[in-house]
C-alpha cells in the first residue's frame, strides 16, 4: 500500500471515531453524524480502492480523478452549509417570536404589579374620593399619580386590546 493510501484510511478513521465520540457527548446530532460517517467511509473506501474514482470521473467525462474529489466534496460541504443555514433561519426566528413572547409577558407582569399595589392605596382613598372615569387615562389604567405610583409602561398593543372594538379602528395609527 501507499504512503498516501495508509494516511487516508487513519484520517478516515479517526474522522469516524471523531464523530461516535461527539455523539457519546451528545454535542452532535445523529443526522450530521450519519452524514459525517458516510463521507468517512467513502473516503476510506476511494483511498483503499482508487480505480474506483477513477471509474467515476471516466463516467462523468471528468479528465482528473482529483478533480471529481473536490467536486463532490464542494457539493458536500455546500449541502451542510445550505441546511446549517435554513436551521440558523429557523432558530432565528423561534428567538424572535420567544423575545416578543416574553416582553409581552413582562408588560402583563408590570401591569398586575402596578396594580396590586394601587388597589390598596385606592381603598383606602376611597372614603375620600370616589374612583371615577376621571381617574383612568385613555388606556383605561389608573394614572397612579395621586397614589405616588410610577407609571406602568405599556406598549401600543397592549393599548390596542383594551379600547373598546370601535375605538381602536378610530384612533389607531
Amino acid at each position: 500500500m501507499a504512503r498516501v493510501t495508509i494516511v487516508t484510511i487513519v484520517v478516515a478513521v479517526a474522522a469516524i471515531l471523531l464523530v461516535f465520540e461527539l455523539l457519546r457527548g451528545r454535542r452532535l446530532r445523529q443526522k450530521y453524524a450519519f452524514l459525517w460517517v458516510v463521507v468517512a467511509g467513502v473516503a476510506a473506501v476511494i483511498s483503499i480502492f482508487p480505480a474506483l474514482l477513477q471509474r467515476a470521473s471516466a463516467l462523468l467525462g471528468i479528465a482528473v480523478p482529483s478533480n471529481l474529489l473536490f467536486l463532490v466534496s464542494l457539493l458536500i460541504l455546500f449541502g451542510v452549509s445550505l441546511q446549517l443555514s435554513i436551521e440558523v433561519g429557523v432558530l432565528e426566528e423561534q428567538a424572535r417570536r420567544l423575545a416578543e413572547e416574553v416582553g409581552a409577558m413582562r408588560l402583563r407582569l408590570e401591569d398586575v404589579e402596578w396594580r396590586a399595589r394601587a388597589e390598596p392605596q385606592m381603598q383606602m382613598g376611597a372614603g375620600t374620593a370616589s374612583s371615577s372615569e376621571a381617574d383612568l387615562d385613555e388606556t383605561g389604567v389608573g394614572r397612579g399619580r395621586e397614589v405616588g405610583l410610577p407609571q406602568p409602561v405599556v406598549d401600543q398593543q397592549l393599548l390596542l386590546r383594551r379600547q373598546p372594538r370601535g375605538q381602536a379602528a378610530a384612533g389607531g395609527a
